[in-house]
């Protein structure tokens, strides 16, 4: 078992110049590009301006026609929070270029619980994410196309196991795969603003005709807690801003400096496409309606109702399901940053081909697809869920960069510590008015979960220290010495097999001896009696031990004679050689009788023995076999 011996991040590490000359390492061709990474990492912040100034638009409706005229207002207020946050995380990727963003903030200045907090919050948050944006991108389909709703779920489940797939063969094939459909989608949205901006009236109208509104009557009045209501539910839009500070290390080096540029350009786009969405709905005085979105309506308005209206449906369809790949690309370095630090199974950490982190990837999914068979595919069950655990995250990394600032007093340090002050209010003061006015709804199941996953995080790291103190990790060895090796051989019959194990044995151990398994019945004592015969005249050097097996077991009389062995000698160090045919055809090993796992199950389970399993390779026919053969005819 690997154990991690050092846990400790560097800060502010140095980075080679980014030319722009150099060639790509091989292992940096598995990394993000600036252009990549706003693909792969930004398709969750992205898409949520599909939903976002919906949100506000629906909060506000409460307070009719007058209230939707604070919709530009609030919208900036988000837009100023979102500038915050922005700024804030390109500090906290180059103060912590190995990622982890609001994890390794927490972690090294607020504490350890803290920091287990900040994770949790983040991993509830990703999980969601891959629910929500799956859900809702199907249910966009589905608006399209009503004959799909009844397959709702397959369509999603399938939808996730495409994002899976791609995920699967690295995150730089998810940024290409996923480059297009962000293009398209960003492109449509910033043409239908400009040409919004362009027109004294509605082009038209279609798209909300005979769909009844949603607005109440006769409201002349905007309350503080509506508008902090409205300023919390458009704050979704602010999911996904995070992802590239926990993500750094997917790109090319220099990583921070690419990392950074992504978190800008990420952070500029999503607010001008909120600002001019904002603009375009005071601009045509939208009202909300049942059935309609409210980018459709602004699409209708904006280009008319023709290609160009599909083309932004057809985009926001595929962002929406494609926005999943935010959380692929973020949550697996997450897990494997807690994995590295003892808090999850060391299998997080482990990297497969391509630099994926295939074992968080598949987690994730596995869990993603429980929360949507759960919902059934529907996406008003998940949403009340989503989002406070981002903005926990948010808050708690906002306060601990102040605490960053206020350590490291560095040129200007107040004026960043007042920004991210700052910060940590708006978004303290947003996750306190989600969670509240969304308790009923199911936040009280996210209120729930973050401590038990702390206690879950802090069991496992209980666990992985005890294993550490049982192998004296951080404390120097014993010099190793030689004892004497016996190694037993499991034997059922005479072949090559028998003797490359025998071969392999006496190699391996000072002394070698092969046993046998004889069954009561009358079968296995023939069978037992015919291999004692067929051993004496071989006569390979190494005794044969018949073990009887009262009770038709396999493993049963091996374990109690290596047992017998190990209490007779303690001093011994006792290996158990297991030959097993490796077949030359994946499907030949439905005909393989699984004696060798068996065996080695129950000897591990039940000794202290080490166990060796030999493999037999079944390939061409040897040369010499062949030669023989050939002789004969």
């Amino acid at each position: 078992m690997s154990m991690v011996a050092n846990t400790d991040e560097r800060a502010g590490a140095e980075e080679p110049p980014d030319t722009g000359a150099a060639r790509p390492s091989t292992e940096d061709r598995h990394r993000l590009t600036a252009t990549q990474g706003l693909a792969a990492l930004s398709l969750d912040a992205m898409a949520s301006v599909a939903y976002g100034p919906e949100s506000i638009v629906l909060v506000l409706a409460a307070a009719g026609a007058y209230g939707l005229g604070f919709t530009l207002p609030v919208t900036l207020a988000i837009a100023a929070l979102l500038a915050v946050l922005v700024a804030s995380y390109r500090q906290v990727i180059a103060a912590f270029p190995d990622g982890g963003g609001s994890y390794a903030v927490a972690k090294r200045h607020l504490g350890r619980r803290t920091s287990l907090v900040t994770a949790a919050s983040l991993v509830l948050d990703y999980v969601l994410n891959v629910a929500v944006s799956v859900t809702a991108g199907v249910a966009a389909l589905t608006s399209a196309f009503p004959s799909l709703y009844g397959d709702r779920l397959w369509i999603c489940l399938a939808v996730l196991a495409l994002v899976t797939a791609v995920n699967l063969r690295g995150i730089v094939e998810s940024a290409k795969w996923f480059m297009v459909p962000t293009a398209v989608f960003v492109g449509s949205i910033l043409t239908m603003i400009v040409a919004g901006l362009l027109r004294n009236a509605p082009a038209s109208t279609e798209a909300a005709t005979g769909h009844a509104s949603v607005l109440a009557g006769n409201a002349t009045a905007v309350g503080a807690l509506l508008l902090l209501k409205a300023f919390a539910a458009g704050c979704s839009a602010l999911t996904g801003v995070e992802a590239v500070a926990n993500a750094v290390p997917s790109f090319r080096a220099p990583a921070t400096r690419r990392a950074q540029r992504t978190e800008v350009a990420l952070g500029a786009l999503l607010g001008v496409m909120l600002i001019g969405l904002s603009v375009l709905i005071g601009r045509f005085h939208l009202q909300p309606v049942e059935g309609v979105t409210v980018l459709a309506q602004l699409a209708d308005a904006s280009l008319g109702h023709n290609w160009a209206f599909y083309v932004v449906q057809f985009a926001t369809v595929v962002l929406l399901a494609l926005a999943a790949n935010t959380s692929f690309g973020g949550l697996p370095v997450l897990m494997g940053l807690l994995a590295r630090d003892n808090y999850l199974p060391h299998v997080f950490g482990l990297k497969a081909d391509r630099q994926v982190h295939r074992h968080g990837v598949l987690a994730l999914a596995a869990v993603s697809a429980l929360l949507l068979l759960f919902s059934g595919g529907d996406v008003n069950t998940l949403v009340p869920l989503f989002a406070i655990g981002v903005f926990v995250g948010f808050t708690i990394c906002q306060v601990g960069m102040v605490r960053h600032w206020r350590q490291e007093r560095s040129p200007k340090w107040r004026g960043k510590a007042l920004l991210n002050g700052f910060g940590a209010l708006l978004t303290g003061v947003s996750a306190v008015v989600v969670t509240a006015t969304k308790f009923e709804e199911g936040a009280w199941l996210i209120v729930l979960a973050l401590p038990l996953m702390v206690l879950v995080f802090e069991a496992v790291h209980r666990a992985y220290g005890r294993i550490g103190d049982r192998l004296g990790l951080g404390r120097v060895p014993e010099t190793p010495r030689r004892c004497h090796s016996l190694v037993v051989v499991p034997v059922s019959s005479l072949s090559r097999l028998t003797s490359k194990a025998l071969t392999a044995a006496v190699s391996l151990g000072d002394e070698v001896v092969a046993v046998t398994v004889a069954q009561p019945d009358a079968e296995g004592r023939r069978a037992a009696e015919s291999l004692r015969r067929d051993w004496e005249l071989w006569d390979p050097g190494v005794d044969l031990v018949e073990l009887p097996a009262p009770g038709r077991s396999l493993g049963g009389p091996i374990v109690a004679y290596v047992r017998e062995l190990s209490d007779r000698h303690p001093d011994n160090r006792v290996t158990v050689l297991i030959p097993e045919v490796e077949p030359a055809h994946v499907w030949q090993r439905l005909l393989q009788n699984q004696r060798g796992a068996v065996v080695a199950h129950a000897v591990r389970r039940d000794t202290d023995a080490v166990i060796c399993r030999l493999r037999f390779r079944l390939g061409a026919e040897p040369p010499t076999m062949a030669g023989k053969r050939a002789t004969r005819r």
